[in-house]
């Protein structure tokens, strides 16, 4: 499996386990550097466990897999974080400091990731609250948002590195229909730039709405398009 290919995702006749439970078998796909897909599947099919493993949250016991140039079989745990710098991660449960404001939720972020330059950091912050429509609520505390505004936070955040890839699991699980419009929205608009995305959901009425490429975890492995 060469690095470097015109794919950010590479895996190869991949077992992904949670400890030893075995939930997916022979996973092989694809996913191509700026490509938009759906991970889609019934709730315990499998859909986290795989992001999880894609980010090195859950090791690569068996098979091959590649992400953003790194070998997963192979990552030592002292690069996790370099692989992680290349990736943003979206969770469904926003996981935000709520002690703190919006801005210094990214602020820690990108200290905790090696900025060191004051003003760099500021512009980059700009940056991407403008990017995601929440230019004027840098000094606001998350409980100050509404729920689809805290996961415009939360996809700010993982992209303060620019990263290669976002990995979103269920992001829009919990919020509305008009608010999961606009998150899909956003997101086209991210991957429109050229960063590829890949998104766990069940929500198949938005699927309709913003057709993409299609994964499936079904009886116990993965079916792709």
């Amino acid at each position: 499996m060469p690095l470097g290919s015109d794919f950010i995702i590479e895996v190869s006749k991949t077992s992904i386990y949670q400890k030893q439970f075995k939930v997916l078998e022979n996973v092989n796909f694809q996913l191509a550097k700026g490509e938009f897909a759906y991970l889609i599947g019934r709730t315990g099919s499998g859909k986290s466990s795989l992001l999880k493993t894609l980010y090195a949250d859950l090791p690569l016991q068996q098979g091959l897999g590649q992400v953003a140039g790194f070998a997963l079989q192979t990552l030592p745990r002292k690069d996790i974080p370099f692989l992680r710098r290349r990736l943003g991660i979206i969770f469904q449960d926003f996981q935000l400091f709520y002690d703190r404001s919006v801005r210094d939720n990214l602020w820690f972020v990108l200290k905790a990731t090696g900025w060191k330059d004051t003003l760099k950091i500021k512009n980059r912050l700009a940056e991407v609250l403008s990017l995601v429509g929440l230019s004027g609520s840098g000094n606001l505390m998350p409980h100050q948002l509404s729920g689809g505004e805290q996961q415009r936070v939360v996809i700010a955040r993982a992209l303060l590195n620019e990263p290669s890839i976002l990995l979103a699991d269920e992001p829009t699980g919990n919020l509305d229909p008009t608010v999961s419009e606009e998150i899909l929205t956003l997101f086209r608009k991210i991957n429109k730039t050229g960063t590829a995305i890949l998104m766990a959901t069940h929500d198949y009425k938005l699927m309709e709405k913003f057709p993409a490429r299609k994964l499936t975890c079904i009886h116990g492995t993965l079916k792709a398009d």
